[in-house]
């Protein structure tokens, strides 16, 4: 009986064993799939900025006050304000240099238009890589963060690389209609972007969304996360986050290496599959829906952000010392990822 008992304890220990060691091996699996980035994110003290990172700070707050104190809520619901920050865009743009590409739609009797301006690559010209962040702001939100910060970034970063000469091709595009009613819809703007983009075959290979990039805390507690990422991640919500789709992981890792590289700003990424709850929110979504790779880079928006899409979400909230450091150190990862001539 003794014996009989021995052999039953070892077989069951047999089978404990079996799944301890599958069930460390989807961990392992899904660490490296999803959770493994190269690099080490910044942990030192913030070096003083740059006399260029003071002026992009002048540049950017400037900007996000037009967007958000001066016109204010921006969408179907507030159209003529929607219009006025189109032409701001648009107008700022072509001061800087260049020719604004106006693709418009119609929706219910009204128009609306995303704003694209180029620059031709060299010897890769065919490859495309776009940065973009939209304009328009939740009915129910001055949008300075969400998203007056993504837009003003990349109406930065379009200025600071006039002039240059990449070997890929590079876009940067002002999207309309990303908050509701036209989020993950036919109508949002990001949405007829990358339709149109796939019919021509264009060949993107990255695109990367500014999303919600102003607002910082070292305070503990301030980051949320969706479960279970609470157990891997910071809980102070001073980091910019870089996000992707499980398909879009070699352009992440790629993007984090470069920003680690270079920036001395804490940073966190992470592939996940898109139905997690916040990995599709943004304009990126648009361009998976198409096959093409493309991150966000946000702040996380409503998993750190109090005064997310409310008539608080105003240019006070906004930390535009360290907005300007992310938005330099993603000027220096698109610099690395289209190659540029001397």
């Amino acid at each position: 009986m003794k014996f009989q008992l021995k052999l039953i304890d070892s077989a069951a220990l047999k089978r404990l064993t079996i799944l301890a060691i599958i069930i460390v091996s989807l961990l392992v699996f899904g660490w490296s799939l999803m959770v493994w980035m190269p690099g080490e994110s910044y942990r030192q003290a913030l070096p003083p900025l740059s006399a260029s990172e003071i002026e992009l700070k002048d540049r950017l707050q400037r900007d996000v006050e037009t967007l958000a104190t001066k016109i204010g809520r921006r969408n179907s619901g507030n159209y003529s304000n929607l219009v006025a920050a189109k032409d701001f865009l648009s107008q700022e743009l072509a001061t800087a240099g260049y020719t604004v590409k106006e693709q418009k739609y119609t929706v219910d009797g009204k128009t609306f238009s995303n704003l694209e301006v180029e620059i031709p690559g060299s010897s890769l010209a065919e490859q495309i890589l776009v940065i973009g962040g939209h304009y328009d702001s939740a009915f129910t939100s001055l949008g300075a963060n969400d998203n007056g910060t993504g837009a003003a970034a990349v109406l930065s970063l379009a200025r600071s690389f006039v002039g240059t000469k990449p070997l890929r091709t590079i876009r940067f595009v002002e999207f309309t209609n990303e908050e509701p009613p036209f989020f993950w819809t036919k109508n949002m703007g990001s949405v007829v972007y990358a339709q149109a983009a796939k019919q021509r075959g264009d060949k993107i290979v990255g695109m990367f969304s500014l999303e919600t990039l102003g607002y910082f805390s070292d305070k503990a507690n301030t980051q949320k996360y969706p479960p279970p990422l609470s157990l891997l991640y910071p809980t102070q919500g001073n980091f910019i986050g870089f996000i992707s789709n499980i398909d879009s992981r070699e352009l992440l890792r790629n993007t984090v290496r470069s920003f680690r590289a270079q920036a001395k700003f804490p940073s966190e990424g992470v592939a996940l599959p898109s139905m997690i709850q916040g990995v599709g929110w943004s304009d990126h979504w648009s361009f998976w829906q198409q096959g093409y790779q493309a991150v966000m880079i946000t702040d996380t928006a409503p998993f750190r952000y109090p005064y997310y899409h409310t008539m608080d979400d105003s240019i006070d909230k906004i930390d535009f010392d360290k907005l300007a450091r992310v938005t330099s150190g993603i000027s220096k990862v698109i610099s690395d990822f289209i190659g540029l001539q001397e």
